[in-house]
């Protein structure tokens, strides 16, 4: 049985008259990738910072790998591994040389912090630009350094705040296999990111912010179960030819499909109505070429929280 890798109840972070973090509770699993979805403001890089041991909450209570970080910060940073969502670089340093510091910074000696450093730059993708001065590395490379100095000490808890901020598509792939690994290791990885398609890609549980409160079980099943638009496209015709076949395998009225370049737009209520959907057009004759949710669940689900009443979250 997986156990809680963080713990947060009832924090609150506030900065003068700006109540950043008003009431957050949740469980992070060890052995899970859990995201932290919310907009622009909704308190995600606040909480990151006071689980990190770097600020401290007003209230509530933290507990990172079984350490409140307020009441011994030397532990709870031994146990995690930190990455923000821009991290300074020695310019002067090579990318090897800047994990090494890293690593000497944690006690590891100089032959491990070595060794380490080897490792690390295959696992993060940097060889080509292991010796090149961090001054002349991209934006993408720079957060594949990131992501080596918050491994660099083997932590047990990842917090993550958009990793994959910059990095090319072969990036966002290796990134991902990477944490679900480090998962599959039975670590604890929290990231936060704006780029939900990739969350759902590598992601075994959500907590979502709005306006510094973490939104209560209900009301993102709520969410995630509302209306959610499917694209549809037949192989032997364009969009244009295929709504009116559509529509009657479907029972539906023509002139409410809207088309969206290639495809048809179709609402289902649930899943099960979208399978009966699929069956019902196959049993039709029709070559269905694709048949896809044109939104995945965590963006659909964010979508709708971000649209309905905001004084209700919890």
């Amino acid at each position: 049985m997986t156990t809680a890798g963080i713990v947060v109840t009832g924090v609150r972070r506030s900065f003068g008259d700006v109540h950043a973090v008003r009431d957050v509770s949740f469980v992070a699993r060890e052995g899970a990738v859990t995201g932290l979805v919310g907009p622009n403001g909704s308190g995600k890089t606040t909480l990151l910072l006071m689980l990190a041991s770097l600020l401290a909450p007003d209230a509530g209570q933290v507990q990172v790998g079984g350490v409140d970080p307020v009441v011994d910060p030397a532990a709870a940073r031994a146990l995690l591994g930190w990455m923000p969502d821009s991290l300074g670089a020695w310019p002067n340093l090579t990318a090897r040389e800047t994990i090494v510091t890293t690593a000497r910074l944690y006690d590891l000696d100089r032959q491990v912090a070595a060794a380490r450093a080897a490792q690390l730059i295959r696992e993060v993708g940097l060889d080509d630009v292991a010796d090149a001065p961090a001054r002349v590395l991209s934006r993408g490379q720079k957060q594949r350094l990131g992501l080596a100095r918050a491994l660099v000490h083997d932590p047990r808890v990842l917090l993550l705040d958009e990793p994959a901020s910059g990095l090319d598509p072969q990036g966002r792939i290796d990134l991902r296999r990477l944490l679900r690994r480090l998962a599959a290791d039975g670590r604890t990885v929290l990231l936060s990111s704006h780029i939900l398609s990739e969350l759902e890609e590598v992601v075994d549980d959500a907590v979502f912010l709005v306006q510094g409160q973490t939104v209560s079980a209900d009301r993102v099943a709520a969410a995630a179960g509302r209306t959610r638009t499917w694209r549809l496209r037949l192989a032997d015709r364009d969009a244009t030819a295929a709504v009116l076949p559509v529509a009657r395998a479907l029972d539906l009225d023509a002139a409410l499909i809207p088309i969206d370049r290639r495809d048809l737009l179709v609402a289902f209520v649930s899943d099960a109505d979208a399978a009966r959907a699929l069956a019902a057009l196959v049993s039709a004759g029709l070559p269905v070429a694709e048949f896809s949710a044109a939104t995945g669940m965590l963006e659909h689900t964010f979508l709708d929280l971000e649209g309905g009443d905001r004084g209700g979250v919890q």
